[in-house]
C-alpha cells in the first residue's frame, strides 16, 4: 500500500509537489529516522511534532497517520534501539566459543552502539524521559536482556552459581556502557579499537583472573 503525501520543496511552477509516493512501511522508516534526529539533538521534551514533520518532508497529518502522538513516536525509536543493543549483545556472545574473544566483543558491541551515526544510544542511555513507566520499562529490559545474555554464558562456562554469574555480567554491562560513553564525550583521539583493548583487557583479568573462565 502506498501514500500521496506533501513533500518539502516547490515545483518549477512555485506549486507544493504532492505528487510523491512512499509504500507505508518505507514512509513509517522515513519518520523514524526524522525523529531520531530531532529527538537525539534536542531531547524529548523539546522536541516537536512539527519539526520532525518537516525535517521529513511530509505535512502533520500524515505523521499523525502514523503515530498518534509525539510518545508513540519516540516509543517506537527507543523499541527499536533496545533491541538492536541485544542483538549486538547477543551475536557477541554466540560469535566465538572463546571466553577471552566473547568479553572483547561485548565491549566493542557497546562501543559500536554509542559511535553510531544515528546516534540512538542517547535514547537508550540519556533519556530525558525516564520518569514515563514505558521509557523505563523499555530501558530495564535492554540492560536485563543484555545482563541474562551474558550472565548464561558465564553460568555454562564458569560453573558459576546464577547470582555469581549474574553479579559479574551486570559489572561487564556497566563497565562497558559508561566506559564507551566516556570515549565517545571525551577520548575521540584515541582509536576505538585501542579504546575496546583497554577495556575487555581490564574486564578479562577481573572475570579470567578471578574464575575459571578457561579460553576454549
Amino acid at each position: 500500500m502506498s501514500e500521496m503525501v506533501q513533500q518539502g520543496g516547490l515545483a518549477s511552477g512555485g506549486q507544493v509537489n504532492r505528487a510523491a509516493r512512499l509504500p507505508r512501511t518505507a514512509r513509517r522508516a522515513q519518520l523514524l529516522a526524522a525523529a531520531q534526529d530531532v529527538f537525539a539533538r534536542n531531547g524529548y521534551h523539546a522536541a516537536a511534532m512539527d519539526e520532525i514533520a518537516e525535517r521529513a518532508g511530509v505535512s502533520k497529518p500524515v505523521l499523525y497517520q502514523h503515530f498518534p502522538g509525539k510518545l508513540e513516536l519516540y516509543m517506537a525509536l527507543l523499541e527499536m534501539h533496545v533491541d538492536e543493543l541485544i542483538t549486538r549483545v547477543n551475536d557477541a556472545m554466540e560469535s566465538s566459543s572463546d571466553n577471552k574473544a566473547r568479553v572483547r566483543n561485548a565491549v566493542s558491541a557497546y562501543f559500536d552502539f554509542v559511535d553510531g551515526e544515528s546516534q540512538a544510544y542517547r535514547l537508550v542511555f540519556e533519556s530525558d524521559l525516564r520518569g514515563e513507566p514505558a521509557v523505563q520499562a523499555a530501558i530495564d529490559r535492554g540492560t536485563d536482556a543484555c545482563t541474562a545474555a551474558i550472565t548464561t554464558t558465564i553460568t555454562a562456562d564458569a560453573g558459576l552459581d546464577e547470582e555469581r554469574a549474574q553479579l559479574l555480567a551486570v559489572g561487564l554491562v556497566g563497565i562497558s556502557q559508561v566506559a564507551a560513553r566516556s570515549w565517545l564525550a571525551n577520548n575521540r583521539s584515541m582509536p576505538k579499537e585501542e579504546a575496546v583493548a583497554l577495556i575487555s583487557t581490564l574486564a578479562w583479568k577481573g572475570i579470567g583472573g578471578g574464575y575459571p573462565l578457561q579460553s576454549t
